[in-house]
């Protein structure tokens, strides 16, 4: 005689699980304000403060910056090499450099301020 094969059980989620995973499918079209800051000799910008939208990479955040440095005559993306953006080091609050893949809405999520994600940046490294 031979023992059947148990067949496993199809789990069943709660349903805050199911909800959690259905909205981390949308993409977040809500707008985070980010405030710009320049560190030591970084090029002053006339505008600090832009709405971008919640789902953007963080690495969308450094071209952006990049191409407000150039139009305002700051060197933009030519100011040497190194860091995130070919040049430009960036960091959120003074404190870190975020990943280029982190999304600008998870980011605020978890370190913003008064309203609003504040962006540190530098031509050269300002954090150990």
């Amino acid at each position: 005689m031979s023992t059947p094969i148990p067949t496993p059980a199809t789990p069943s989620y709660p349903s805050a699980s199911l909800t959690a995973l259905s909205l981390s499918s949308q993409k977040d079209t809500s707008k985070v304000l980010v405030r710009f800051k320049a560190i030591g000799s970084a090029p002053i910008m006339k505008n600090r403060d832009f709405r971008i939208t919640a789902f953007n990479r963080f690495q969308a955040v450094v071209v952006f910056l990049q191409k407000e440095l150039a139009a305002s005559g700051g060197n933009g993306g030519a100011m040497g090499t190194g860091g995130v953006g070919g040049g430009l080091f960036l960091y959120i609050n003074n404190s870190f450099s975020p990943s280029p893949d982190d999304t600008v809405g998870n980011l605020f999520r978890c370190f913003g301020t008064d309203g609003h994600l504040i962006v540190n940046y530098s031509t050269t490294p300002a954090f150990g």
